[in-house]
């Protein structure tokens, strides 16, 4: 079972073969229960109703627009059986909603752990927390920056949260926090964006510094506002040594819509996917799946959704696969790039990532947008009214009463 083994020692020909029985099996048990998908897949995979078990490979299996979540209540348990509900950070239009039972939160923070592990270690350590803990006080509805933070909060202890309310530096807790642990492992982490606006910005301009030396900072999200200001992964880097003395530095891409899975960076600039998710990527052309070194849309693959069908998602981001099983760090499994979201895709809060300037983009950006229009008409009861928000100024209509 693919849960129980390390995130990245396992090459290619076993990693597919588990992944397609455990996501086959994962299809078969949200059309069981959420009859919304069961209608989708029966419109649009029909082929695939009878049988599962007969896939032959992870290209065949049918993936969700990450967007219906923002339109439909997609759940495969009771309402009794929710556990907490996952709001996107999206700055425009309708939040995703991802409903979580006790198990399957249990299993992505198990996950989240058992990743994050590789990167530092078992043991836990002072964590310093770029944000403000009122993002966390609601544990029953969290947003995507609540649940990152509560994710990665396993992995620490003596956790300090570095910013006020009003997102200034709470100066007194973030000296202390330096005067007790600067000389030995500290884990930190923030939104992108935030811990470099909030953080990194307010040291400079104050002409302050803090020294980390042995720190090890995670970071995810907002790099598309970070590159309107021209920054970039390694100004970011300097950045953060110069200002804070922490010379390790791991950036990694993840949704809430797939928490606990995520795709953490290696040294060499790389995201690597664990034993338990998977990508692909596909040609908007026809979504057929495409080589590697060649630029598409990301499909991301998860083993642990549970309570709702979030295990295949068609992204709004582009991206790329570098290789599989020989990255130079060593570590098995496909390594990729995130080359930015399709134009006119909502921003997404502490999600966006790198955004790429190519005018050919745009009209896959349209057919994504007609092909989520057209799962929304098939998943949704006929005369359910739904508006799928396309940019700030363009609505495109699914089924209307």
């Amino acid at each position: 079972m693919l849960l129980e083994l390390d995130p990245y020692h396992i090459g290619r020909e076993q990693k597919q073969s588990l992944l397609v029985q455990e996501l086959s099996a994962l299809c078969g048990h949200h059309i069981a229960n959420c009859p919304p998908y069961a209608r989708l897949i029966k419109a649009q995979w029909p082929q695939l109703q009878a049988e599962f078990s007969e896939l032959s490979s992870i290209n065949e299996l049918p993936f969700l627009s990450v967007r219906l979540f923002k339109q439909l209540k997609l759940q495969s348990v009771t309402n009794d059986a929710v556990f907490k509900t996952l709001y996107s950070s999206g700055t425009t239009g309708t939040p995703s909603r991802i409903v979580l039972d006790s198990e399957t939160a249990a299993l992505q923070s198990k996950i989240l752990v058992k990743i994050l592990q590789q990167w530092i270690g078992k043991a836990r350590h002072p964590m310093l927390i770029i944000d403000h803990p009122s993002v966390i006080k609601d544990r029953q509805n969290f947003s995507a920056r609540g649940a990152g933070i509560q994710g990665i909060s396993f992995m620490g202890r003596n956790h300090c949260f570095a910013l006020n309310d009003d997102m200034s530096i709470n100066w007194p807790a973030v000296q202390a926090f330096c005067d007790n642990f600067a000389t030995g492992p500290v884990l930190v982490f923030g939104f992108t964006f935030m811990v470099w606006q909030s953080f990194v910005q307010q040291l400079k301009s104050l002409q302050r510094q803090i020294t980390l030396p042995h720190a090890v900072l995670f970071h995810s999200g907002g790099w598309k506002k970070l590159q309107q200001l021209a920054v970039d992964n390694g100004t970011f880097k300097q950045a953060l040594l110069d200002t804070c003395g922490i010379s390790k530095v791991h950036n990694f891409y993840g949704m809430v819509e797939q928490v606990g899975a995520i795709f953490v960076e290696c040294e060499h600039g790389h995201l690597h996917c664990p034993s338990y998710a998977d990508v692909l990527v596909r040609r908007p052309q026809d979504w057929a799946v495409a080589n590697i070194g060649e630029e598409g849309v990301l499909q991301l693959l998860s083993t642990l959704p549970k309570s709702y069908p979030g295990h295949s998602l068609l992204t709004e981001d582009r991206g790329i696969v570098l290789g599989e099983d020989d990255c130079p760090c060593g570590r098995k499994g496909k390594y990729f790039h995130v080359l930015g979201r399709l134009p006119q895709a909502e921003a997404r809060g502490c999600s966006d990532t790198f955004a790429m300037p190519d005018s050919r983009v745009s009209s896959d950006a349209s057919r994504f947008a007609a092909d989520v229009v057209r799962f929304e008409a098939v998943a949704l009861p006929i005369g359910t009214k739904t508006t799928t928000v396309i940019s700030s100024n363009t609505q495109t209509s699914g089924n209307s009463k």
